[in-house]
């Protein structure tokens, strides 16, 4: 039966029908790329803000090379990288991170060459300077503050007094913690020999992957270690005898920094400026998002060690530190008169350890107030 012309419109609208509906997914996903929608435009922005940043431009670098520690302390770097919020900043240059347990072995890839940017204790930065007449290294920021605690045994340790005679661990021989471990013995009017750490007191230098199990072996008698070190001890039995964050008159220290190669520093100021603004936006977050920069990282521990830090552990450890972009200058010098004190090294000569100007650059254009390099900056 031959159709009438009601019959053929009704068919041509369904048919018109059809294809409008086929097609919409695919304009939804055209406007979806073109930048429609909430999360596309969030790209856009982010993509918008970074390339004014770097006045539209790619970098001067194709790739970056950032160590850090597996440390709390070292939150800056766990949770910059966990989130993406360092590499956001570098419009196309790709970050090649690389973990490290000692500061040694952090020093000897920077001098190297196979490490650009580094985040690192203040004492194994202020020997390498040293060490290389001031040629290899300068500090571009802070990164964390506190976060060290002494942890004993406290059916042998009841106060500090009781140290005498005791074994206590630190991670390394001339390392941060180390040194103010044998000032603070220096203080009490004990002697202890800065190289083997024996005397009134022995120093046993442990790493701080073993401690946990030396402590609960009875082979020390507690420990002046960073976080997460600090609270697993706690939670192994281990009491917490001294903070020492007490032991600073504005109640904080340089616990982590910044460093990098002064070749790289040289070559490619403009990647170093995008990390630093990635830094100065990763410590904002923390400081907005406790919670979610705890579990954040928490995952990128897990991520490095394959198993993630227990609540009883990670809790009570987050609060006693503080990520912060000022580098403490002040408390490194202090730091660096502890270590000439202890013998462990010559009166050093630190002018030009430090160079804050493109961190300064970075938090002025941030809104924020600009920070001291304690007279210890370079030309």
């Amino acid at each position: 039966m031959p159709a009438t012309a009601t019959t053929r419109t009704t068919r041509t609208t369904l048919r018109r029908g059809f294809v409008a509906a086929a097609a919409l997914p695919l304009l939804i996903g055209a406007l979806a790329s073109c930048g429609y929608g909430s999360e596309a435009k969030k790209d856009e922005g982010d993509k918008a803000a970074n390339a004014a940043a770097t006045g539209g431009k790619k970098l001067s670098a194709s790739e970056v090379r950032i160590g850090y520690f597996p440390n709390l302390t070292h939150a800056t770097a766990l949770v910059g990288l966990q989130e993406g919020l360092i590499e956001k900043e570098l419009n196309g240059t790709k970050i090649k991170p690389q973990s490290f347990n000692a500061g040694p072995s952090e020093i000897e890839a920077l001098n190297g060459g196979s490490l650009d940017i580094g985040f690192i204790g203040p004492s194994p930065s202020i020997n390498a300077y040293v060490k290389s007449k001031g040629s290899n290294l300068r500090i571009i920021s802070g990164s964390a503050s506190g976060g060290v605690k002494l942890v004993v045994n406290p059916d042998k340790i009841k106060a500090l007094d009781d140290l005498k005679g005791k074994k206590i661990a630190t991670p390394q021989k001339g390392n941060t913690q180390d040194v103010a471990f044998l000032n603070w013995i220096s203080e009490k009017g004990w002697k202890v020999d800065p190289e083997s750490g024996k005397g009134d007191v022995s120093v046993v230098r442990t790493d701080n992957k073993v401690t946990p199990d030396a402590f609960k072996q009875g082979s020390i008698d507690g420990a002046w270690v960073p976080e997460p070190t600090a609270s697993k001890l706690v939670s192994d039995g281990g009491s917490v005898l001294l903070d020492e964050t007490s032991l600073w008159p504005d109640k904080k220290f340089v616990i982590t920094n910044i460093i990098v190669s002064q070749k790289f520093l040289k070559e490619h100021p403009d990647v170093v400026e995008a990390v630093l603004r990635g830094t100065v936006k990763t410590n904002e977050w923390i400081h907005a998002n406790q919670d979610k920069a705890k579990a954040s990282a928490n995952a990128r521990l897990e991520a490095e060690g394959g198993k993630p830090l227990d609540a009883k552990v990670i809790d009570p450890a987050w609060p006693s530190f503080t990520v912060t972009d000022d580098p403490l200058a002040s408390t490194l010098k202090t730091q660096s008169d502890w270590a000439v004190k202890a013998k462990l090294i010559q009166q050093p000569d630190l002018a030009g350890i430090y160079d804050l100007t493109l961190l300064n650059k970075v938090l002025k254009a941030a809104g924020k107030p600009e920070v001291s390099d304690a007279g210890l900056g370079a030309e």
